[in-house]
């Protein structure tokens, strides 16, 4: 179907030099889009820059912390002025910090609502003038099953991430008279390197998302890629404030009856 193309569009994905956001890079890199990420110090982005090469895509690389409001409206400016006015906007970048609520300090807790909530407040302020001007626009923000629960040691990053989803309802409900859609991927647990060890049989962790997951397994990277070039394309210009969770389930179950 050719509303699900994303030839000719201009793609924005923030901290994608590696994970789950360069993996959304490239699905819309193959659905026909230019790719645009930014990270936080030269040497991530070189090591994106390396990645996309390897993966035969062309990529434009750029160094911006988006939790400067000065860097990241350069950025746009500078991203309008060599590639173009972006299209689609992922807000990817973030962090967690497994810190348990009485130990951590507020500094802590500030760092992490800055990045993951301040951020792309930030970044799609700077970016949707543009695509105000262009008449057409998509902001995804990546959101999480914390965006919904609560879990031990997360508090700063189930504030952020519950705030993000609101943030997302705020941004359709302002600009979708402009004919942009803001929505929310909320991915479950997904296979990383950094959940490697975690991720084998006998491992209490393991065992505890395999019982708790209708699909009865960790989610790939490539599950992600289908919902977020959907939330990218044209076949969802009707689709305004949603929250995307893919999460093989988890939300809607309660987990494994004793046997």
């Amino acid at each position: 179907m050719v509303n699900f193309s994303l030839e000719g569009k201009i793609a924005l994905v923030t901290g994608a030099s590696y994970g789950i956001g360069f993996a959304l890079a490239s699905a819309f890199a193959e659905a026909g889009a230019t790719i645009v990420f930014n990270d936080i110090n030269q040497e991530l982005v070189e090591k994106g820059m390396a990645a996309y090469q390897e993966a035969g895509i062309k990529a434009h690389g750029y160094v911006c912390d988006v939790t400067n409001e000065d860097q990241v409206n350069a950025l746009a400016a500078q991203v309008e002025k060599e590639v173009g006015v972006v299209d689609i906007l992922v807000n990817n970048a973030g962090i967690i910090k497994r810190i348990p609520a009485i130990e951590m300090t507020a500094a802590e807790f500030r760092q992490v609502i800055d990045i993951d909530l301040n951020g792309p407040f930030i970044v799609s302020k700077a970016f949707a003038p543009g695509m105000i001007k262009k008449g057409h626009g998509k902001i995804i923000n990546i959101c999480s099953m914390m965006s919904e629960l609560g879990r031990e040691t997360v508090s700063a990053y189930a504030a952020a991430k519950g705030g993000l989803k609101m943030l997302t309802k705020n941004f359709a409900s302002e600009w979708g008279e402009f004919n942009i859609q803001c929505n929310g991927l909320g991915p479950g647990y997904i296979e990383t390197p950094q959940t490697a060890p975690i991720r084998v049989p006998g491992h209490p962790f393991n065992e505890f998302i395999i019982a708790k997951t209708p699909a009865a397994r960790w989610g790939k990277t490539e599950d992600l890629q289908g919902p977020a070039v959907f939330l990218a394309s044209d076949a969802s210009n009707f689709v305004n404030g949603h929250i995307l969770y893919v999460d093989g389930g988890i939300l809607a179950y309660i987990g494994k009856q004793p046997k």
